[in-house]
């Protein structure tokens, strides 16, 4: 059976962890794993919410109606 051990640390100088305990023997490999505390979240939205934001103020267009507000511009260029 797989025995686990948690540990909690801080980051030493040049970004070094340093783990001790008698339950490691000394050769024997391990797996670690280091978990990063959850960072705040900035007040700026990540793009997918500013793309979602976006498409909940517009309704859906289609390519058709695209083309159609498009030439509508052009011909308001024209005149």
């Amino acid at each position: 059976m797989q025995t686990a051990l948690h540990f909690k640390a801080q980051v030493l100088p040049g970004n070094k962890v340093e783990i001790h305990s008698p339950e490691l023997s000394e050769g024997e490999p391990v797996d670690v794993f280091v978990i990063l505390p959850e960072q705040k979240r900035s007040n700026r939205d990540s793009v997918l919410d500013l793309i979602e934001s976006i498409r909940s103020k517009h309704p859906f267009r289609t390519p058709e109606d695209i083309d159609k507000q498009l030439q509508g511009e052009r011909e308001a260029w024209d005149s």
